[in-house]
């Protein structure tokens, strides 16, 4: 089974509404049980794997409704050294977020095959 490192507890974690939409076989955060499946909400975070632009578009409108005004709605997509042939990087990522209402505000690796884009409503439009 596939785990995120993580060095010290995030703070909040064990309290935020979560869910993981679309995680590969074996994808687990140790310490932290999200759903699996995204219900009404809110929730404070949602995790959405993408594996193409497609993905990306059928998704996000789904998804962008249920987080709290403050929540994040991360994207992540594969790493180009991952091997997995996608038409989506850091830049489409960020373009479909900007054009739907979101900034990002944090970027990392999620694991050997994943990178993650954060992505939040902006204070203004809150």
């Amino acid at each position: 089974m596939r785990r995120v490192y993580r060095a010290a507890p995030v703070p909040g974690a064990c309290t935020a509404r979560t869910v993981i939409d679309g995680a590969p076989a074996g994808f687990a955060i140790d310490g932290a049980h999200p759903a699996r499946r995204p219900g009404k909400g809110p929730y404070d975070v949602i995790l959405c794997f993408c594996a193409d632009r497609a993905r990306l578009a059928r998704r996000w409108p789904a998804l962008h409704p249920l987080t709290t005004s403050a929540g994040a709605l991360w994207i992540a997509w594969p790493k180009r050294s991952s091997g997995m042939q996608t038409d989506l990087d850091e830049n489409v990522v960020r373009d479909h977020a900007l054009a739907h209402g979101r900034v990002d505000v944090k970027v990392c690796a999620i694991d050997d095959t994943w990178s993650g884009l954060k992505h939040v409503i902006r204070i203004a439009d809150r």
